[in-house]
């Protein structure tokens, strides 16, 4: 069963095709990726999905509803929330307030919202630094708090815009199975990442997206042994290239 539906979309700006026909799917409690270039569309995908932009045509369903240009809020209401790649938590607050912004979502009073900021900082590390302001934490700290502040509304689905972008090696390893651990706890991930080791350790899907058009999808090793897929990334000509110097290096 499909949880996320996305059928035919495209935007324009001015002459611009952002986002080109593109057709998807993610299935319920799946943790699937979409990759490409830089300036391929994918976060604008996303602003698509979450209700962000208005497709010029084209269809979004979720959970069997359509939401197309739905205002974000009222997707979140249903259940499907977004990160953004650029964290910008309410940096004059605690870590305890930014997660509980999420919270209101389900619960109307400020304290129960406080309680279950609590109970989600537990899950993400960040109980030690409750009531440190927002503005004090590291990059990684940051990215546990956008998490933590999203996962606060209790969503069916997750789009996740690069959420390790920017750390070390050491933060990307720490982050992997905080990732992993949103679909055990029966959250369907779609995430938008560059770091090729967390998606081929990560999802069991792949979509790719270059120049706003769906080039290819499968699994991480399918789509990365694809040529178009090389080709995108790489330049015109590098798959063919790639090719012969494996042939003369069997020879």
């Amino acid at each position: 069963m499909n949880l996320l539906e996305v059928k035919n979309v495209s935007l324009a700006f001015g002459g611009l095709r952002a986002v080109e026909d593109v057709s998807l799917n993610v299935p319920v409690g799946s943790l699937t990726a979409l990759i490409g270039p830089n300036g391929a569309g994918k976060t604008t995908l996303f602003a698509l999905m979450s209700g962000f932009l208005r497709p010029d045509v084209g269809k979004i369903f979720f959970d069997g509803v359509d939401i197309t240009a739905r205002a974000p809020h009222l997707n979140a209401m249903l259940g499907l929330t977004r990160t953004f790649q650029i964290v910008q938590p309410f940096a004059s607050q605690t870590v305890r307030e930014n997660i509980a912004v999420g919270a209101h979502l389900n619960f109307a009073r400020r304290d129960d919202a406080l309680s279950a900021a609590e109970e989600v900082a537990d899950r993400f590390g960040l109980h030690a630094q409750l009531d440190k302001p927002a503005a004090d934490l590291t990059v990684a700290g940051r990215k546990r708090l956008e998490l933590a502040r999203a996962m606060a509304t209790q969503p069916k689905l997750l789009l996740l815009d690069e959420v390790l972008a920017g750390l070390n090696p050491q933060e990307i390893q720490e982050m992997l199975p905080v990732v992993r651990g949103l679909v055990s706890e029966g959250v369907t991930v779609l995430m938008i990442e560059h770091v090729m080791q967390a998606v081929m350790n990560l999802a069991q899907h792949v979509w790719v997206l270059a120049q706003g058009q769906l080039i290819a999808q499968g699994t991480p090793s399918e789509v990365t042994q694809n040529p178009q897929v090389v080709e995108a990334y790489l330049g015109q000509g590098t798959a063919a290239r790639l090719l012969k110097s494996q042939q003369v290096t069997h020879a």
